[in-house]
């Protein structure tokens, strides 16, 4: 039980990045994208590409990173340019995203266990925690800014949103999320970003039912929260015996429970609630 703990804190926080690039387009742009099914294998495929190269894997990391602003790049101008809907761009860079894969290393997947990873450097846990806190603090500070503060104010602006095209953070961090992922598991391959989109959406959805109300937790800690718990109840169905080709429809009840949840359950307790303090008021 403490191996499958453990494996699941490691696989949330490596989604957790990719969660708080979503959270990026699905909660402050309020924009439906669907790229990122080809963009988080995009980043593992570069990581795979530039480390048989006999690129350092930091080094090869980080180009990854670098290089998810072109998947971000070719939505933008679709949307932006070509005034094509925000859902159909997305779909369209993922199909573009599908033949860029196949043609970073000519092949569908990529063994990279007889290369060096980040993790080789020490405690992989520790590291995934200095790398989603990282991000976590930076994105915080970037939507503090000028630019950030107008990023979330395109929100209710669709003109404005199409002024400012898609946020290219965004698609540098589902790129780096990719290729944490194919150093984590030791192989890049084609079919990583199937449903991924779900994924990112049930752990900002289930993070969002965490203390609705409070202040302290941020989006973004949200974001890493629902990512770990969200590979939490994974970890743990497959552990029961769930077989793992059932996870994708198990990942669609995950976040259409956590959705009614939000949506019915809580404004129920809540109502509840405030009918509770209206009658002890109302009794004093």
């Amino acid at each position: 039980m403490n191996t499958l703990i453990i494996t699941s804190i490691e696989q949330g926080l490596i989604f957790a990045v990719l969660s708080m690039g979503v959270f990026l387009t699905y909660k402050i742009l309020d924009m439906p994208d669907l790229s990122v099914e080809g963009t988080f294998p995009f980043g593992a495929f570069l990581f795979a590409r530039f480390v048989s190269m006999g690129v350092n894997p930091i080094i090869s990391t980080f180009m990854a990173f670098c290089f998810g602003t072109l998947a971000g790049l070719c939505t933008a101008t679709l949307f932006t340019k070509l005034k094509i809907k925000p859902i159909l761009a997305g779909i369209l860079t993922m199909t573009i995203l599908y033949s860029v894969n196949l043609k970073t290393n000519g092949k569908s997947n990529v063994p990279l266990f007889n290369y060096n990873s980040i993790f080789d450097k020490g405690s992989t846990l520790l590291i995934l925690i200095i790398i989603a806190l990282s991000i976590k603090i930076i994105l915080d500070l970037f939507l503090k800014t000028e630019t950030g503060y107008l990023l979330i104010a395109t929100g209710d602006n669709e003109s404005l949103v199409k002024s400012l095209g898609d946020s290219s953070n965004k698609y540098k961090l589902v790129a780096l999320s990719g290729a944490l992922m194919a150093q984590y598991q030791g192989f890049a391959d084609m079919t990583m970003g199937h449903s991924i989109i779900v994924v990112a959406l049930a752990s900002i959805i289930i993070g969002d039912t965490i203390r609705r109300n409070s202040h302290i937790l941020n989006n973004t800690t949200r974001a890493i929260i629902g990512a770990i718990i969200y590979k939490l109840i994974g970890g743990i169905a497959i552990d029961l015996g769930l077989d793992p080709h059932d996870l994708s429809a198990v990942n669609a009840l995950i976040v259409i429970t956590f959705i009614f949840y939000n949506n019915f359950v809580a404004d129920i307790f809540k109502l509840r609630k405030s009918k509770g303090g209206k009658q002890i008021a109302k009794s004093n």
